[in-house]
């Protein structure tokens, strides 16, 4: 497996980065199974492990814990915060009291005195993000932590960050993970051309966009999957099903699967370092490994771009994150005295 630079860190990690979000609870409980899992990705060249406190409740990281034993030099391994990890109100977010409570934690559950990247999962409009810049930064001066990163921030999040950092003398975000996939191509308007400005690396999650990319979801033909259980509107909204329909003739003439089609777009880009996969079974991950060395020629993205034009989102994806203000009408609109005042 050929490995590419995270950003500017000089770290060197694999274009498949192994998401462990389905392992735990809410995909295979099996925690020997989980492991193997992991072995056979680690084994096969991936040096690449992401994972996060909210996924499972912590149960995700003790697995990764455990198969990381006696391997954890050899491994890149990075985890998020930001997610409620109990009913407490301030068990959660990246203010400095829980960055500083939370990361023990992790360390805890991960059995390793240090993490290569730890990520701020989502923004927190709560927080300034001085803080919790400041709080990251002594992690980093501490060794507790190598590289800061952050998680689904808009470009304008990300350019502040940036700035904060610098204006402050402070450790700054050296990745960005962002959705990306032939659906959702909207972070190459602006988050992917901000992360090569300021040298960040792009690590991608959901490259099958949330499964519909698999080739087992189809219009007309509604699939009984572990995903369809959750009841993702994504993976019935037709505007999106449609591509998938022009896609997979594209896929068969050009003799790929879809998977490996859709994987090899994910980290075609330039800005992209990795892609995160998140096999839940061996099955899953053993077809994954199959499609590892595809590329795609200009042609065949060419004819992508025909079907979803650059920095084009189709649809969205359930788990994506929206601004409080496209969710909350009294961030978007001015107090009714104001208006008639107007």
């Amino acid at each position: 497996m050929k490995y590419r630079t995270l950003g500017r860190t000089g770290i060197q990690v694999s274009p498949y980065c192994l998401g462990a979000m389905m392992f735990g609870a809410i995909g295979n409980p099996d925690h020997d199974d989980s492991i193997r899992i992991i072995h056979k990705a680690l084994d096969a060249g991936i040096n690449f492990v992401d994972t996060a406190d909210m996924y499972s409740k912590g149960e995700s990281e003790e697995i990764v814990g455990k198969a990381l034993k006696g391997r954890r030099d050899s491994v890149v391994l990075a985890t998020k915060l930001w997610a409620p990890m109990s009913d407490d109100p301030n068990h959660r977010g990246s203010s400095r009291r829980w960055i500083i409570a939370e990361v023990e934690n992790s360390l805890r559950r991960l059995q390793t005195d240090y993490l290569d990247l730890y990520q701020v999962h989502r923004p927190d409009p709560t927080a300034d993000v001085e803080e919790t810049l400041s709080a990251l930064s002594d992690l980093v001066h501490s060794g507790k932590v190598r590289v800061i990163g952050s998680s689904s921030f808009p470009a304008s999040d990300m350019v502040e960050a940036q700035w904060v950092a610098e204006r402050r003398g402070l450790v700054r975000f050296r990745t960005e993970q962002p959705a990306y996939s032939i659906l959702n191509r909207g972070i190459e308007r602006e988050v992917l051309p901000v992360c090569q400005q300021y040298g960040m690396g792009a690590l991608v999650w959901s490259p099958m966009a949330g499964g519909l990319l698999t080739g087992r979801y189809r219009k007309g033909r509604p699939a009984d999957t572990h995903r369809s259980k959750y009841g993702f509107k994504h993976l019935s909204d037709e505007s999106r099903l449609d591509v998938v329909e022009q896609l997979v003739p594209l896929a068969d003439k050009a003799g790929l699967e879809m998977a490996h089609l859709a994987m090899a777009f994910a980290i075609a880009h330039p800005g992209v370092t990795s892609a995160i996969i998140g096999p839940r079974t061996m099955d899953h991950l053993d077809n994954l490994l199959a499609g590892a060395e595809t590329t795609l020629d200009d042609d065949l993205l060419d004819q992508i771009d025909a079907i979803v034009p650059p920095g084009t989102d189709i649809g969205a994806l359930d788990p994506a994150y929206t601004h409080p203000a496209l969710e909350r009408p009294s961030l978007r609109r001015r107090p009714a005295d104001e208006r008639r005042a107007a």
